[in-house]
């Protein structure tokens, strides 16, 4: 195997696959990065067995094809190191790969491609094409609600579902949830549901450009593709039952409150500052036009604020995990919300004036 390729072109795909890789596993083959030449491209595979992401590059001078594999992190360090610019000559010498660069040289070790691990091969039971862009709002909008190492495996995740012309992302930790969905007419008939684990919905986020290229998703029974222009993204699904978030969702409410969103916002990060560390809690009490934010803390200290908002009807006071609300208001961008709540112990349902397809729903705290 003998290759020679400008430091730039080399250095953007090992960036992408580098982040699927794990630095402390204890396969050794699984910190290394599969090299695959062939006759006009170089393809770079990292996994951990989990997820799986192949980026391809054409910008290259072939002498011989070959396959091999090299440590991920030593080969991404040595790119960054060589000027910008530079050109690489990369060749195999009996057990070690080599590479050039000017009066430059490094000799890694290397491991056998046929021990390499790939996901099995598998065929995706519905293909979606949407925009970066598209895929990319569904994700931003719900990530941040996904448990972490809850012992609700299946929260670990994100719900990605199909469902007569709409995709929808979905995710809770059990105290909050995110809902954020997009029309897709040309999937009238198909209808799925997977639950994408946190890694991998962590990667795409990582990878996915914010424009108007189309990409492909293929959904299989247990894993999930993503197809872009220049990598292909792969992961095992969680293999559990996502609870159902209709059940959730706040109906009816009886009393709307709309306020500016950055003086809402504004107005709970100042209050958070004294509010309990553990808990987070504030209260909020709503009167004709007004509302009040309390916080408190073990040292009987205490924030007040109170802010001008729309809302008529009688008076409510009902505490809420600050953080869980500023995530929301940090994640919509519209100048005004809207607040949907009943009474003190049911959940809030948060929305954008005009953000449409994305809605969230905090559950109520007892102060």
């Amino acid at each position: 195997m003998q290759f020679t390729i400008n430091r730039d072109a080399l250095l953007k795909p090992l960036q992408m696959v580098s982040g699927a890789i794990e630095r402390r596993h204890t396969l050794p083959i699984l910190s290394n990065v599969l090299l695959e030449v062939s006759e006009a491209a170089l393809s770079l595979t990292g996994t951990d067995l989990e997820v799986e992401l192949v980026a391809t590059t054409d910008a290259l001078t072939v002498q011989s094809p070959g396959l091999i594999t090299v440590p991920a992190k030593k080969l991404l360090d040595i790119c960054r190191s060589l000027p910008e610019g530079s050109d690489i000559r990369v060749q195999l010498q009996g057990d070690n790969c080599v590479l050039t660069c000017g009066k430059t040289k490094f000799t890694l070790s290397t491991l056998s491609a046929s021990e390499y691990p790939n996901l099995e091969s598998w065929q995706g039971e519905v293909d979606i094409q949407l925009t970066r862009m598209q895929l990319r709002k569904l994700l931003d909008d719900t990530a941040f609600s996904m448990a972490n190492q809850d012992v609700r495996y299946y929260l670990n995740g994100l719900l990605f579902e199909v469902d007569n012309g709409a995709v929808k992302a979905v995710a809770t930790d059990g105290h909050r949830l995110a809902l954020s969905g997009v029309e897709l007419p040309g999937l009238m008939a198909q209808q799925k549901q997977i639950i994408i684990p946190r890694k991998g919905v962590m990667e795409v986020m990582r990878l996915l450009a914010s424009d108007e290229q189309l990409v492909t998703l293929s959904l299989g029974q247990n894993h999930i593709r993503l197809t872009d222009s220049n990598y292909v993204f792969s992961s095992k699904l969680i293999d559990g039952r996502f609870p159902d978030y209709r059940r959730v969702l706040p109906r009816n409410s009886t009393k709307l409150v709309t306020a500016h969103r950055s003086v809402l916002k504004d107005a709970c990060t100042r209050a958070s500052i004294l509010s309990n560390e553990k808990y987070r809690g504030v209260r909020f009490t709503l009167s004709n036009g007004e509302l009040q934010i309390v916080a408190n803390n073990p040292e009987h200290e205490q924030a007040e604020e109170i802010i001008e908002v729309e809302y008529q009807g009688d008076n409510l006071e009902i505490g809420f995990n600050v953080g869980y609300l500023l995530d929301v208001l940090n994640t919509l961008a519209t100048d005004l919300v809207l607040l949907h709540l009943n009474d003190a112990n049911s959940s809030a349902l948060v929305e954008g004036v005009g953000n449409v397809g994305a809605s969230y729903v905090v559950m109520p705290m007892r102060l």
